[in-house]
């Protein structure tokens, strides 16, 4: 990788790209006659996010006194305004789970003081129609008239518009077809960011900065950094670290993961690191990418990045995306081709487990063995050189965190790269070569949808049994866990894999 990481900064608008050469005109070229240009509007998302500014002011201040602002919605979408709203440091409650724990306690907060904003381009799903449902009831058990309490986002004339019309809620156009990670500057990242009282018009001013660097053939950062992202797999780097360097913006890279599995199809694989020193973070096959708010900064005491990315976050949002399109057209994948189908909700089918220790009912896949740690041996000793593993918790993100802690452990084990996620956010991009490890918890609180003849508990399990037939419908192999207790079970789970080796 000696031609490519040349140790140069390319710098335009506040941010530095170092590590990477700038390339020539023709990658850009290609990436700007790629398709139509309706495919290409994130790249101008930011000056039409501007248009929202004034109706966001007058929307935030007629409903100051709803100070409690609560996202509901799937996939990319959602991801965009947490990432937003926590970089720059605002309070946003976001609900994309079933899970019972995280959907009581938003609804014990102040309900008469919370604003909904509803997210999703077309329909909601099962899950973002259980929210609005439980709010609703809440409300009604309250008395505030719920329509003053709903925003919207979405695509024009989607069936999500008319559901709102019928509500009387507040409607706000989205940019017609940029969804997902690629939405960081449209109305989905920007509105709930806004509503929870973030600087969003800052963050458009620093996109805007970048805009006229991004035509340029030389000292054009975002192409350096895409050029460097695409001739990775061809030096044997398949595999992107994302290290949160200290400066700042330590949520970036799950975004900016997101939108690299989007864009790129699998053939490269984000890894959000806990740390410079984390296992996973450096090594071979592994392309080190640090991310940070400050200029001049470095990745860590005694850990180099490969390349590190410094800037102020519009700026970053723009030129991830055009990174990543970049990287994409370079690996001749298409950047913009619909995700794979998420599987439908169904009812859980699952028979006895093969075995049971402390808090974890162990169901193991044909060939494995039936206890815990043979198993967990199993799953790691089956990756191939060019698998990963992925492991997907479907728990309360809150109260059950120390069960992210299994990443770094099971990557120290394996050798091999490991992602963790929460169900049900699907990366359905990262695992044409994976093997899965699920974690599913027992529900000692559940609660009822309003309406329905399920309750979000059943509706988890049901997603995630979707998620585990699809998966062996895709011949990948699949090792769920099941915690009876929850908190011992993660102790219990995170001391087991400490003590696994290959």
């Amino acid at each position: 990788m000696s031609d490519l990481l040349a140790g140069r900064a390319d710098m335009a608008a506040g941010l530095a790209v170092r590590g990477a050469d700038a390339v020539g005109g023709s990658v850009r070229a290609t990436l700007v006659s790629h398709d139509v240009p309706a495919r290409l509007g994130w790249l101008h998302a930011h000056r039409h996010g501007r248009d929202l500014l004034p109706q966001l002011a007058e929307l935030a201040a007629e409903l100051d006194d709803l100070d409690h602002v609560v996202l509901a919605g799937a996939g990319g979408d959602t991801l965009v305004a947490e990432v937003l709203a926590e970089c720059l440091g605002r309070p946003l409650t976001v609900l994309d789970t079933a899970d019972p724990g995280p959907v009581r306690a938003a609804l014990a907060d102040r309900p008469a003081r919370t604003l909904l904003v509803l997210a999703a381009r077309h329909g909601l799903d099962r899950t973002t129609d259980a929210h609005l449902r439980a709010y609703r009831q809440a409300w009604a058990d309250e008395g505030p008239d719920a329509a003053r309490h709903v925003v919207v986002v979405t695509e024009p004339g989607s069936e999500l518009a008319a559901r709102a019309d019928e509500l009387g809620a507040v409607v706000i156009p989205a940019e017609p077809g940029v969804a997902g990670p690629w939405a960081a500057l449209t109305a989905f990242g920007l509105v709930p960011a806004a509503l929870a009282g973030a600087p969003v018009a800052e963050v458009l001013d620093e996109a805007e900065a970048l805009t006229g660097a991004l035509d340029r053939d030389r000292d054009n950062p975002a192409l350096a950094l895409g050029a460097a992202l695409g001739a990775a797999p061809g030096a044997g780097r398949d595999t992107v670290a994302l290290v949160p360097d200290g400066t700042g913006l330590d949520g970036l890279g799950r975004w900016a993961g997101a939108l690299l599995a989007d864009a790129t199809g699998g053939r490269l694989l984000p890894v959000v690191a806990e740390s410079p020193d984390s296992p996973g973070a450096t090594g071979p096959g592994v392309l080190t990418v640090g991310l940070g708010g400050a200029l001049g900064a470095g990745v860590g005491p005694g850990v180099a990045a490969d390349v590190a990315v410094n800037g102020p976050l519009g700026a970053h949002l723009l030129a991830w995306a055009y990174a990543a399109a970049t990287a994409a057209v370079t690996l001749r994948t298409d950047p913009f081709a619909a995700p794979a189908a998420v599987p439908a909700d169904d009812e859980p089918v699952s028979g006895p487990p093969s075995s049971v220790e402390g808090a974890i009912e162990v169901y193991a896949p044909g060939g494995a063995p039936a206890d815990l740690t043979g198993a967990l041996r199993w799953l790691l000793d089956g990756l191939g050189e060019r698998e990963h593993l992925v492991v997907t918790a479907y728990l309360d993100r809150h109260a059950d965190a120390a069960v992210a802690g299994l990443r770094p452990l099971l990557a120290r084990a394996a050798g091999r790269p490991v992602t963790f996620g929460w169900g049900p956010r699907r990366p359905e991009h990262t695992d044409p070569h994976g093997r899965h490890l699920q974690i599913t918890g027992a529900v000692t609180d559940d609660l009822e949808v309003p309406g329905r003849p399920y309750t979000f508990a059943q509706l988890q399990a049901a997603q995630a049994a979707g998620d585990r037939r699809a998966l062996s419908g895709r011949e990948r192999p699949v090792l769920r866990l099941h915690l009876t207790e929850r908190a011992a079970g993660v102790a219990q789970l995170l001391e087991t894999a400490g003590r696994t080796r290959t």
